[in-house]
């Protein structure tokens, strides 16, 4: 049955809001408490949300706020009398209980304003649904980028203790002690490289970087393979170039060692039919979920990203590649989007509290050189979030068939060592494995 929600008063609570705006007047120091928690928009009231807007900028203009110099601030805006008058905002003082509860009035006030949200959000859903012109499947991502984005505005910032601090570092280390494991964060299956960085880390940014067709692609998958199917370790993959049949292809060209020109033309003898069966019975049991959205938006690839830890506990993702990420705004310059794409996925990293891996390409200019990390393509900022980056590097032979020497740059690592890593490229079924004096490393 239907239910008529047009004329019930949408929930909030004006003694709560009056309640914020007192405490902050009558102790201006609580403000720091809750400003990075409300907004305006968070008041349901109209004269609260002029009174805490300008709050606010006597906040930044480094202005104690009491009752004159609000009066003062709302007057130079002409907001005075719409926020209530002089008489509105003596009012206020009388009406808290005790300002040392401010969070929790603000807690009602943000609880109030998330119903609010919730409440628009499905109203909107409700009309949208209705136009179809409009594809089903975009409806859903809008949806999903509105409630994501609700999650996102009230995020609460939390300062540590040293005290905190100290006893959950100790505890980490007192673990790592017991079980003697070699590594802190998620193996990649290069012994070197492991050593390097004692695997990936939790909530680190790492970019794979590389010239377009030396083999990154081969390079997260080969890595992948150790991470999913010999670790058993639950691993995201966006491909944004490649379909998934075509990833399919190349995670059982790896497995089988069986050379991928035969897999894709079918001139297969027996054994390489076996092997690939085999392979597949392998790969079969591999907790590995890909998505392969071409030019895939932020807003999309954070929400999948999301639903993959929060459905499939994955625990790293890859990304190929970051420049074929698209923003919102596609109109901004391209420094500009790349910066903003790996911000995000730098706080996607620390939110999540997982490895993400992203490949890069890096500027035609490297072509025959090791690569640096100035010519990481589209922005220093990549440079700057990420918390390793690397470079893949081998030479580009007229003749790819057999086994070549490759290398692994560790050109930034945040907190550890940089280096170089020998690796084998086998271009037939396009694999990188450990260089044959690191296998023991």
């Amino acid at each position: 049955m239907d239910v008529n929600f047009s004329d019930k008063v949408p929930p909030h609570s004006i003694e709560a809001e009056q309640a914020v705006l007192g405490s902050v007047l009558l102790n201006w120091e609580s403000f720091s408490e809750v400003i990075s928690k409300l907004r305006p928009e968070s008041f349901y009231s109209v004269q609260n949300q002029l009174i805490y807007a300008a709050l606010q900028k006597l906040f930044t203009q480094n202005i104690t706020g009491d009752s004159l110099s609000l009066i003062n601030e709302l007057t130079k805006e002409n907001n005075l009398e719409k926020a209530g008058g002089p008489a509105y905002i003596a009012s206020l003082t009388n009406e808290v209980p005790s300002s040392s509860n401010i969070e929790v009035y603000a807690k009602i006030v943000i609880d109030r304003f998330e119903r609010r949200e919730l409440i628009r959000i499905s109203s909107d859903m409700r009309s949208t649904s209705f136009e179809l012109n409009t594809p089903s499947e975009n409806l859903i991502e809008n949806a999903e980028k509105k409630i994501f984005a609700l999650a996102e505005k009230n995020e609460n910032t939390v300062i540590h203790a040293a005290n905190d601090i100290m006893i959950k570092e100790i505890g980490l280390i007192e673990a790592r002690y017991r079980s003697k494991n070699q590594f802190t964060g998620i193996p990649t299956g290069f012994a070197k490289l492991d050593t390097y960085t004692s695997g990936f880390q939790n909530s680190e940014l790492i970019i794979i970087g590389a010239r377009p067709s030396i083999g990154k692609t081969a390079l997260a998958l080969s890595m992948m393979q150790y991470i999913a199917v010999e670790k058993h370790i639950p691993c995201g993959f966006f491909s944004l170039e490649m379909p998934y049949e075509a990833i399919g292809m190349r995670i059982l060209a790896q497995e089988a060692r069986v050379n991928m020109s035969k897999i894709r033309s079918g001139m297969l003898k027996r054994e390489d039919v076996t092997k690939i069966q085999n392979a597949a019975g392998r790969w079969f049991e591999a907790p590995l979920y890909v998505v392969d959205t071409p030019n895939m938006r932020l807003i999309d690839l954070r929400a999948m990203a999301r639903r993959m830890v929060t459905k499939h506990d994955v625990k790293i993702i890859f990304i190929d590649y970051i420049g074929l990420i698209t923003t919102e705004d596609s109109s901004k310059a391209t420094y500009d989007q790349v910066a903003e794409i790996s911000k995000s996925l730098k706080a996607l990293a620390r939110e999540l509290q997982i490895p993400i891996v992203a490949l890069s390409q890096v500027a035609r200019d490297a072509e025959g050189e090791e690569p640096k990390l100035n010519q990481i393509r589209g922005s220093g900022a990549v440079e700057q979030d990420a918390d390793v980056v690397m470079f893949l590097h081998r030479d580009r032979l007229k003749e790819e068939t057999a086994a070549q020497d490759a290398k692994i740059i560790l050109a930034k690592q945040r907190n550890g060592a940089t280096g170089d890593i020998k690796i084998m490229f086998i271009p037939s079924y396009s694999k990188f494995e450990n260089a044959q004096q690191d296998d023991e490393g």
